[in-house]
């Protein structure tokens, strides 16, 4: 008996759809806070159109904007650390570093900060003193003034004590263009020093977990650290503070702004051994974890000797290192090569590895 069963017509693949999208999410989840994709899509699809704006549109750590006739660097940030208070600072040294960080990733001179506060009922006294005497100091330690700021109440149960939004102003000095467009192929990539301590550091005391060592967070002002580099040359090109996400979120915001790769040598990313350890015990990458007193930059490579050794001459600087260059291959993308002589893709984070770390 013949075969009467007529063939499937052909299948368009331009009409293929997937059931469930991975990351189509249609309520806010904790990812959507952590630096990763899933942050990227959120500012990408929701933010970026509403607001619109060719300013919004370079999403770098923050804004230069022009006013009076000076060159202006605005940036804001909100804090939700869990704990509030953590071996090497608290949320007070974070809610000044991260702003006065963001500003100097612009190459600015930080100058005037604001604070609001939410405040939950019921959280003691003695710890919103604690925390606002840690702000006064972080600032007076970074050289920038509190200004002006705000206070809220919200009923118990409906916040975590104390949450911080900050926003910054400085002036960017003349000749100075630092954005992640400009990264360009040759490039080194340099990072201050070692990374992961921040993120490693807030684990130990949320989860209770030694790794040998205590392991105290990085937290602390770049702004005189891109001050020495830029002594050296005005034409950095890039630069980002690795917070949420850790250094691979950086790496990957930056070679996807300018159309350009990364190339890693993994052995030469600086990890201390208490970060490796931990990492190693919970099955993390110290590549995702977070920092708070770190910079990664992007200098041309005639420059980068100069520009290594005046880091290395700051405090915040003595452990600094290349770690690998800029490349045209690849844009968009980041790439370790392994001790094993393999090379391996640096994926972008979905979000944070450890949620509320900053």
């Amino acid at each position: 008996m013949a075969d009467t069963t007529a063939p499937a017509p052909p299948v368009d693949p331009a009409a293929w759809t997937c059931p469930a999208p991975l990351r189509d999410q249609p309520v806010v989840v904790m990812g959507h806070g952590g630096g990763g994709a899933l942050s990227a899509e959120l500012v990408e699809h929701v933010f970026a159109p509403a607001y619109g704006n060719p300013t919004l549109a370079a999403l770098a750590d923050s804004a230069v904007v022009e006013l009076g006739g000076a060159r202006l660097a605005f940036s804001t940030d909100s804090h939700v650390v869990r704990p509030l208070f953590f071996p090497g600072g608290s949320i007070g040294d974070l809610a000044v570093n991260g702003t006065v960080n963001d500003l100097a990733m612009s190459g600015a001179v930080p100058a005037y900060l604001s604070t609001a506060f939410v405040l939950e009922e019921g959280v003691d006294m003695g710890v919103v003193d604690r925390v606002a005497r840690a702000v006064g100091a972080a600032a007076r330690a970074a050289g920038v003034t509190v200004a002006t700021g705000d206070t809220k109440v919200v009923e118990a149960g409906h916040g975590d004590g104390v949450y911080i939004t900050t926003a910054g102003i400085g002036v960017v000095p003349a000749g100075v263009d630092i954005r992640p467009q400009r990264a360009r192929p040759g490039d080194a990539v340099l990072v201050s020093g070692p990374i992961g301590l921040h993120g490693v550091a807030i684990m130990s005391v949320r989860e209770g977990i030694e790794f040998g060592a205590e392991v105290a967070s990085d937290t602390a002002p770049l702004a005189s650290l891109v001050a020495a580099m830029l002594e050296v040359t005005p034409d950095l090109h890039a630069l980002r503070d690795p917070t949420r996400g850790g250094l691979a979120a950086s790496l990957h915001e930056i070679a996807r702004a300018s159309g350009t790769g990364v190339r890693l040598t993994e052995r030469a990313v600086p990890v201390p051994d208490a970060v490796a350890n931990a990492c190693g015990f919970l099955g993390l990458d110290p590549l995702y974890v977070a920092n708070e007193g770190r910079l990664v930059a992007f200098v041309p490579r005639q420059e980068a000797d100069a520009v290594l050794a005046a880091m290395r001459a700051h405090p915040q600087g003595t452990g600094a290192v290349i770690i690998g260059e800029c490349v045209a291959d690849h844009p968009g993308m980041v790439v370790a090569s392994t001790g094993l002589g393999g090379t391996r893709v640096v994926d972008l984070p979905l979000g944070e590895q450890l949620p509320r770390i900053c």
